[in-house]
């Protein structure tokens, strides 16, 4: 999992329900993009060309590599989180990332600055889900913070539910339920204590969720590299801040965002250049794959991410699910497609918001 990205590709917010998907339904196929560095939102991603122009074969691969990658990412945080700052992580990542990103945004002739209090309130939400997403990661196994990372298109759905933003059919609420049974079964209540560890990723994806409601309705003509620029240079002033606590004397239990900096050798340095190359990547990627290939198809490739996880934490870590895991980790999975892959001309796509 990385950041908020999807920096290429033209503002389409101003274009009409049809013969484009319904911005309620691309909400729902572009729940799991966001997290890549800035983007993509619903409402500033392309729309997929209908033109005959589709390379359906190169975009999935693209999309699949991504996810290996934002995977890969994932697994070096958990692996250098006990002898890394994540403060110094944030902060190096972002300052490597930033000059990229105002480059980008200098040659499209885009204002990259903004104040904007939607931005920075969407930005403050995305920061404290990464913090809290990369708190539980030495807490747990790769693939179960990432199974419960993915239940986020369901939150989606209910706080598009609860807003009035959406009508949701009964497809949208079997895959909520589904994805939430999937969550008991890995958590399985009951059977004994319940890591509260578990638990936060699940709080992440609430925190994306928000974030993903306050681009829709406050921040859709926001260009996305203003989006994550303004998110870049959140995660700078976060490590910043947690630096000077740490330099004022306070500490927390787990020593976490308030670990002090530890001197960089060459592991260390690298790690940082492929957590911010990975960023950058995921970004341009993510952006050419859904200008290339339908959203409908890529969707449910973007779910990949989950194998990965479990692959990662097989090889790295030695986390190898058991049975009732492996099928709470599916359950989770079939629930996130089902979410995203609506039918077109269904009551749940047929009302517009526009």
């Amino acid at each position: 999992m990385a950041l908020d990205s999807h920096l290429p590709g033209p503002d389409v917010a101003e274009r009409p329900c049809a013969p484009a998907p319904c911005p309620a339904r691309r909400r729902a196929r572009t729940a799991t993009r966001a997290r890549r560095g800035g983007g993509p939102t619903p409402g500033d991603r392309p729309v997929t060309r209908t033109d005959g122009s589709d390379n359906v074969a190169l975009a999935v691969a693209t999309i699949l590599v991504v996810c290996l990658a934002l995977s890969l990412g994932d697994a070096i945080i958990k692996s250098v989180a006990a002898s890394f700052a994540m403060a110094q992580i944030f902060v190096l990542r972002s300052v490597l990332v930033l000059p990229v990103l105002l480059v980008i945004g200098a040659l499209r002739g885009q204002q990259v600055l903004t104040l904007d209090p939607y931005a920075l309130l969407r930005s403050l939400c995305l920061t404290v889900m990464w913090v809290a997403y990369y708190a539980a990661l030495p807490h747990l196994p790769l693939a179960v913070a990432a199974a419960a990372y993915y239940t986020l298109p369901l939150f989606i759905t209910l706080f598009s539910a609860a807003l009035g933003l959406e009508r949701i059919g009964a497809r949208g609420w079997i895959a909520v339920a589904m994805g939430f049974a999937g969550v008991l079964v890995v958590l399985r209540p009951g059977a004994a204590a319940i890591d509260p560890w578990t638990l936060v990723p699940l709080l992440s994806a609430m925190l994306y969720a928000a974030a993903m409601i306050i681009t829709r309705t406050r921040l859709r003509h926001a260009a996305p590299v203003a989006l994550a620029v303004n998110l870049n240079a959140t995660f700078v002033v976060a490590g910043l801040a947690a630096t000077a606590l740490n330099l004022a004397g306070v500490t927390a239990a787990d020593n976490f965002m308030l670990a002090p900096w530890t001197v960089m050798g060459p592991r260390e340095w690298g790690a940082i250049a492929i957590l911010a190359a990975v960023m950058i990547g995921s970004s341009v990627g993510t952006a050419f794959a859904y200008q290339t290939g339908p959203a409908s198809v890529l969707g449910t490739f973007d779910f990949s991410y989950v194998a990965y996880a479990v692959l990662w934490g097989i090889l790295f870590f030695g986390d190898v699910p058991d049975a009732v895991t492996f099928l709470g980790i599916a359950t989770i999975v079939a629930a996130g497609i089902l979410a995203v892959r609506r039918p077109r001309g269904s009551a749940e796509t047929a009302a517009c918001p526009e």
